[in-house]
């Protein structure tokens, strides 16, 4: 995946080249996997209907800095993402918030002159330790984008499996993947009987939840979601914002949002940023109604962003 940041707002255009879906992956030589980490149940083949919750993992961040060439877009944030919570992300167009989570699964890296300094911890290892799998750290981060993604060329199966194949991981049966998958992503009963069909042939929220089921075949371990429902209708949004309610219980997820309903309903904690700064981060219910700092009130209220 390939980002380019537009012009002034922060945001990103998301491009895809849809490898084929027998690729064989490239070797990673001398290089490191983020964690050795105990299995989850559903990392054991068992189905999701079996798995109530399952332990997530704190991401935390020390004194993160993120740099476009000279321009500092991201300045000394300290924040913690705590397990089996939503934390939403918000803040007015080109305040950070999109870059920094780009920094946590280190898609930041991949803009030509794009960098970053300081911290970023997944539990207790340092994601960008020398040596460590870059691979293994997007396939342990996952990330679903503003815009639905499905590769055009491929079904919605390969859609699904297409990132357990190039991943070189072994599985005794892709279908139960594939399946449960799409179970988790609450897309199952909607497309089980045409799974052979393009995933371009589904919904704009469909789509949106083909790829979120495409994100949870890797088994990952965190979830950043960066604006995932800005391109739905109302009644999809409320179909993806119930779908994250129920995928915390399994994983961490990061939310990036300019919806303050959105992160009132959903979010267990909010950060507020402006201008590349961490203005305040606290409980959600404190930030829509009793925050510490008058800016965060003058946003929440509409009176500026």
């Amino acid at each position: 995946m390939t980002m380019n940041p537009s012009a002034d707002t922060g945001s990103e255009t998301v491009t895809t080249d849809p490898t084929p879906a027998d690729s064989t992956p490239p070797a990673v030589a001398k290089t490191t996997p983020i964690a050795t980490r105990a299995p989850k149940p559903h990392d054991r083949g068992e189905p999701d209907s079996t798995v109530d919750s399952a332990d997530g993992h704190l991401v935390s961040l020390k004194g993160l800095r993120a740099f476009y060439g000279d321009s500092e877009a991201v300045k000394g944030v300290d924040l913690e993402f705590e397990p089996n919570r939503v934390t939403a992300m918000i803040g007015p167009s080109g305040c950070g918030k999109s870059t920094l989570v780009r920094c946590i699964n280190r898609m930041h890296e991949e803009i030509p002159g794009a960098r970053a300094e300081g911290g970023v911890l997944l539990d207790e290892q340092d994601v960008y330790a020398d040596k460590v799998d870059v691979v293994a750290v997007r396939r342990s981060i996952g990330m679903v984008f503003q815009k639905p993604n499905p590769f055009p060329t491929m079904s919605i199966f390969d859609n699904v499996a297409s990132g357990v194949r190039l991943s070189g991981k072994r599985t005794n049966d892709l279908k139960d993947v594939v399946e449960r998958s799409l179970r988790g992503a609450g897309l199952w009963e909607e497309v089980k009987d045409r799974l052979g069909e393009a995933g371009l042939g589904l919904s704009g929220g469909q789509q949106q939840r083909l790829c979120i089921a495409r994100t949870i075949a890797v088994q990952p371990e965190v979830i950043i979601m960066d604006e995932p429902c800005s391109a739905l209708d109302p009644i999809a949004t409320l179909r993806v914002e119930e779908l994250i309610s129920e995928l915390k219980r399994r994983y961490t997820i990061i939310l990036v949002t300019h919806n303050m309903q959105q992160a009132a309903r959903i979010a267990d904690r909010t950060a507020f940023m402006l201008t590349g700064e961490m203005v305040e981060f606290a409980d959600t219910e404190k930030i829509f109604t009793n925050p510490d700092d008058e800016r965060t009130e003058d946003y929440v209220t509409g009176k500026f962003g």
